[in-house]
């Protein structure tokens, strides 16, 4: 039975106290990241998935031509052999072997491999998609991606949240923008004639469907019986945008929850955020920027609340110091913000002006430095289930809700708290021109039992740039689908 190289490093610490462990015989096996041959040794380091790191196989003494020429990188090997302290400073333990103890399980022509040592950048991986996952750094990006998967169903679970599996296959527009990818089967009948002889569409499902922009709406139903809810998949927009953070098929987090303001749901995604943040910095994947944040948000926190802290590994709720950086400013106070700055930007400023990248990254990354909290825009800026604002100016009429900005992406999460009141939903819906037939199941949940929920989305590629510090979403999705 190998040993994984993760658990190897974990017992790197016993090794270097002297223990038993150093006398240890063990079976590793996994990849070549990289050989090296002197005159009496063979050096390599092996890589298997299971960590970051690698691990280093020595051999000795100098092995054949014919196993030299297989040890190539790329290659899958096993080895058994000792688990020793290393002399080199570079790793506390290594594994010596002999060669008669190293399997070569699959040959790599290292001519023709395109996963070499030099640079090389992030264009030319997108070419090789199927074999980038083999680099340290990819490692580390889908790595992160993986347990941050995790960080999302736990968060949610110690918090009394259920998990809704919502449809991929949806007939309602939750954004309202029309940028849905339409389905029909393959080789299905399009269409018939009827009795007046002219030709109409055949459904399948016996009207549109589409993939879903969003599971929104469908997990609001649940809120309205279970209070709490999420809902954790793939979403797809048809949008033709060409951008380093945009892509038609993406992963959403969508919390609701039921007798909760748009405050509560603020403080939802702040917490949710945070705790993301702190599990990749616990395990040493968050990119060096974040570590810095972590570091002066840890000076900042008494010593009791990071004991508790550090022994749950989870983030306390109760007497949270502010970390630096999240702040709430409403859209009108954003706007003058911008007008102040005096800088000259492409897109136009003022109220009623959608807040674009070039306006989002100026207030993270330049004025807030750090992410900030947008509240309240204009109602025709946002879709119709979103609460109209009490008591507003009827001139510059807003709705209760939220974008997350941060530095080097923008807009992460947006969020609000929806229109429990029926009358208002009905004039939002007509007002944006929604079909109420259309939505009669929606409007039911204002109908029976009505109560005060929000809720917010996250892009989960859009977390991950900004916490890995990756510029270009293609390179936190596994296989990215954008636009020709």
């Amino acid at each position: 039975m190998s040993t994984s190289i993760y658990d190897l490093l974990r017992k790197a610490v016993h090794v270097e106290d002297g223990s038993d462990a150093a006398s240890e015989t063990v079976t590793v096996q996994g990849w070549i990241r990289t050989s090296r041959f002197a005159k009496r040794v063979t050096f390599i380091h092996l890589y298997d998935g299971s960590t970051d790191g690698t691990i280093q196989i020595v051999i000795a003494p100098a092995v054949s031509l014919a196993l030299k020429a297989r040890l190539s990188v790329g290659a899958a090997i096993r080895v058994t052999g000792q688990l020793v302290p290393s002399p080199g400073p570079e790793q506390p333990s290594e594994v010596k072997a002999a060669e008669d103890h190293v399997e070569v399980v699959g040959d790599c022509d290292a001519s023709m491999y395109p996963v070499q040592k030099k640079e090389a950048t992030p264009d030319y991986w997108r070419t090789i998609l199927h074999l980038r996952a083999r680099t340290a750094e990819f490692q580390r990006i889908f790595r992160a991606r993986s347990r941050l998967s995790q960080v999302v169903h736990q968060f949610f679970n110690q918090r009394g949240f259920h998990w809704v599996h919502t449809p991929i296959i949806t007939f309602s527009d939750c954004e309202g923008a029309g940028e849905m990818f339409r389905i029909r089967p393959i080789g299905h009948r399009l269409d018939r004639f009827d009795d007046a002889g002219f030709e109409e569409e055949v459904h399948f499902f016996g009207k549109d469907a589409s993939l879903t922009v969003s599971g929104q709406l469908e997990v609001e139903t649940f809120c309205m019986a279970l209070g709490k809810v999420y809902t954790f998949g793939p979403t797809f927009r048809a949008e033709n945008s060409h951008t380093s953070r945009h892509a038609s098929e993406f992963w959403m987090i969508e919390p609701e929850i039921a007798f909760a303001s748009v405050e509560d749901v603020v403080d939802l995604a702040e917490q949710f955020i945070l705790n993301m943040r702190r599990a990749l910095v616990l395990e040493g994947m968050a990119s060096s920027e974040q570590e810095a944040q972590e570091a002066a948000w840890r000076q900042a926190a008494s010593a009791p609340f990071m004991d508790a802290w550090s022994e749950s590994g989870e983030l306390p709720t109760e007497a949270l110091p502010k970390p630096p950086g999240f702040v709430r400013c409403t859209y009108t106070e954003a706007m003058e913000i911008l007008a102040a700055s005096g800088r000259s930007f492409d897109h136009p400023i003022g109220w009623g002006e959608s807040l674009q990248s070039e306006h989002e990254r100026f207030l993270a990354e330049e004025h807030f430095k750090g992410p900030v909290f947008v509240t309240h825009y204009p109602i025709e800026q946002k879709p119709f289930y979103m609460r109209v604002t009490d008591g507003c100016d009827p001139s510059r009429q807003t709705v209760e809700c939220f974008d997350l900005l941060v530095p080097g992406v923008g807009e992460i999460i947006g969020g609000s708290a929806r229109e429990e009141r029926l009358d208002k939903l009905l004039w939002q819906m007509d007002r944006c021109g929604i079909d109420e037939d259309e939505y009669s199941w929606y409007v039911d949940l204002r109908k029976f039992g009505s109560v005060p929920h929000g809720g917010f989305g996250l892009g989960f590629e859009r977390a991950l740039m900004w916490l890995l510090g990756v510029e270009n979403i293609r390179d936190v999705l596994p296989f990215p689908r954008t636009p020709a």
